[in-house]
């Protein structure tokens, strides 16, 4: 299972505070996200939920219902957006997200007032039975719902995974660690990846032995032997994705450009 030990209070994260030491797993997840990991981003706003969800409570002065409230996907599209725009060194991204939630809620409060002054017989309409129906909240709800199951399944795919690549001796962290600097370095590891995801041979090496086969893979990629181990756990991991059933982890490692190996 995902580590679910970060507990959200008083708009602190209790162990994972952004003002903890550099190696905090908040920090790590944040500046990995700005950097444009897809995967850092989903964990952080996984981990986050239940903080965007109390913040957006409390701007709204209600409960909030996953897959019913329209003000949840506004906070969840305003915590991406701080993630964008934070400054390291400028106070706390915790103090920093909770602004900005709040200040897109308060935009979208303002928009719908100015929605709610529209004639409602312009968005009322009767359904087969006669019965009165608002498309456009219908919509609305619909989108919302989407975005919940879209979260939850990305979730749970992140979940598995993490149990998958513990059989392998690798953590999250090791992955985001282990994650080759540069995007060139990083697009050759994946086309390694995807080489050794399409040979039934170096699949079975790699399942019965819990390690890359270098030596085949040497003979097929320019790489070094030494480069490869290097970037061991993130080839591995990249592998494991292509080799299960995770639609949204996968579409995170396609090769963007000539698979050179």
């Amino acid at each position: 299972m995902v580590n679910t030990h970060e507990i959200f209070y008083d708009g602190e994260v209790k162990g994972v505070s952004p003002r903890s030491g550099s190696g905090s797993t908040a920090e790590v997840l944040l500046d990995r996200a700005k950097d444009g990991e897809t995967l850092a981003r989903d964990r952080l706003i996984s981990d986050f939920m239940p903080f965007i969800l109390r913040v957006a409570s409390q701007a709204t002065g209600r409960y909030l219902r996953p897959g019913t409230d329209e003000e949840i996907s506004v906070a969840l599209m305003a915590f991406d957006e701080a993630i964008d725009s934070y400054v390291q060194g400028r106070g706390s991204f915790v103090s920093f997200a909770q602004t900005v939630i709040r200040r897109r809620l308060v935009d979208h409060f303002r928009r719908r007032k100015v929605r709610r002054e529209v004639l409602l017989s312009d968005l009322e309409e009767h359904d087969a039975e006669g019965h009165m129906a608002n498309p456009t909240l219908d919509r609305v709800a619909q989108s919302t719902w989407q975005l919940q199951q879209e979260q939850d399944e990305r979730r749970r795919e992140l979940e598995e995974y993490s149990e998958v690549l513990r059989t392998y001796d690798i953590t999250i962290k090791d992955l985001m660690d282990n994650c080759p600097k540069h995007r060139d370095a990083r697009e050759r590891a994946m086309a390694v990846a995807h080489y050794l995801a399409s040979q039934p041979e170096l699949v079975e090496h790699l399942r019965n032995r819990r390690e890359l086969p270098l030596r085949q893979l040497k003979a097929v990629s320019w790489w070094s032997r030494k480069t490869m181990e290097r970037h061991r756990r993130y080839i591995i991991a990249v592998s494991l994705i292509l080799l299960h059933d995770w639609p949204h982890l996968r579409s995170y490692v396609q090769v963007t450009g000539p698979a050179e190996t």
